[in-house]
């Protein structure tokens, strides 16, 4: 039974998660009775060459299984190739802490603001919905998306290019609700906490921070819609956190809590955790130490082809139509390149319609491909801030933030 959430109203019944009903309100989420048999090829450096998919998750559609506890399912690649926001049922799903309750009721689920504050607030859903309605489509990336393709090999979720997805969230401002809070002076962080929870007491909970300024901003947001219907539970229903441009471990899923800090956050998750290199890029040498790091930010720009993939043949000589995506990570894609001979000459493509500076961006080309060997196509993302892909892939310990320009190659026939 589906909870009817949605804008204007909230009813009394349960949000159930699939078959889990009879567990209780903090159990784990049930272990999916049966995996697919079904299975993808997701080649990565350090292998495995194919990976299982799994239908078996309530509410989602056939997704590449990284992990069954805490859920790593990843969106097929080809899914992209469909249009600019990724459907609800192919959206991937990354948790951190194993105990995720499989029902929220909707009639006394509370969203608490405190901390550094005038007026504590303590409100439901229906209170929620009372605050000025706003809209935005943007990307929600893993900071971990591609991982998989990290040479070394880094420890952490074996992802290929599919730990992201683009949707429409409908929602509210943070900075209305930190408002009717009242935010006092001397104000300097807002901590964010959802309804996961580890197994041991002494695993710390799952809270990420924002600058006051940034979640003031206009644009980080609460969402309690996903491409204009209610979220999937594993996407974090009823509220999700929304921090356009910036990578998702900050979009906080099942949001219960808002904390105004006076001081610096120093809990595990920013102190220690999801840190990069200080460095251009993010970049280190797999034996460097002793560099600076900083907690994880702003996305980088990125491309993909996603009507062809290595290995594909193409006839001699035939036109070769060749589309993709690409976002400009936290700003929009001023242009989409396209190179037939490694770099040494670039091709404007035809972008899509743009839905929003953090959406993705459709872009459309085509090729003639040679009389034999292959064809190998490289695309590359410039975005509004003037900064471009490079061909150099970074590496660093956690496997973050990779966007080299991606290379698919053709065989011709």
């Amino acid at each position: 039974m589906i909870e009817a959430f949605s804008v204007g109203r909230v009813n009394g019944r349960r949000f159930f998660l699939g078959r889990a009903a009879a567990l209780g309100a903090m159990a784990a989420l049930p272990m999916p009775a049966a995996l697919a048999d079904t299975t993808i090829r997701l080649p990565l450096p350090g292998g495995p060459d194919t990976r299982q998919l799994t239908t078996e998750f309530p509410e989602k559609g056939a997704l590449v299984l990284q992990r069954a506890r805490p859920p790593l399912l990843e969106t097929r690649f080809a899914v992209f190739d469909q249009g600019v926001l990724t459907p609800n049922d192919q959206f991937y799903v990354r948790w951190h802490l194993p105990v995720i309750p499989p029902q929220v009721d909707v009639t006394t689920f509370r969203l608490v603001v405190d901390g550094h504050v005038a007026r504590p607030l303590s409100l439901s859903l229906a209170d929620l919905l009372t605050l000025p309605r706003h809209e935005i489509v943007a990307v929600n990336q893993c900071s971990g998306n591609s991982r998989g393709l990290f040479q070394p090999r880094v420890p952490g979720g074996q992802w290929g290019n599919g730990a992201m997805g683009n949707a429409r969230w409908t929602g509210f401002r943070l900075r209305d609700l930190l408002d009717r809070a009242g935010v006092q002076s001397g104000a300097v962080q807002v901590r964010f906490n959802g309804l996961e929870r580890p197994v041991l007491p002494a695993t710390p909970e799952f809270k990420k921070s924002l600058s006051i300024d940034h979640a003031r901003d206009g644009e980080v947001m609460v969402a309690y819609l996903m491409n204009g219907t209610q979220m999937p539970l594993l996407n974090g229903f009823p509220l999700r956190l929304v921090v356009p441009g910036w990578y998702s471990t900050y979009w906080t899923k099942m949001l219960s809590h808002i904390e105004v800090l006076d001081q610096p956050d120093d809990n595990f998750w920013m102190k220690t955790a999801y840190r990069i290199p200080d460095t251009p890029g993010a970049a280190v040498s797999p034996t460097e130490t002793g560099y600076k790091t900083v907690p994880i930010n702003r996305m980088n720009p990125r491309a993909f082809i996603t009507n062809l993939q290595t290995g594909d043949i193409v006839q001699a000589g035939a036109t070769v139509p060749v589309r993709g995506i690409a976002f400009g990570g936290d700003c929009g894609v001023a242009g989409v390149s396209l190179s037939t001979d490694g770099g040494t000459t670039w091709h404007a493509t035809q972008l899509g319609p743009d839905s929003g500076k953090y959406s993705f961006r459709r872009w459309q080309s085509s090729v003639t491909a040679p009389s034999s060997g292959v064809l190998t196509l490289s695309v590359r993302c410039t975005n509004t801030n003037h900064v471009p892909q490079s061909w150099t892939p970074i590496w660093n310990p956690g496997g973050y933030m990779r966007n080299v320009i991606e290379t698919t190659t053709l065989n011709i026939a």
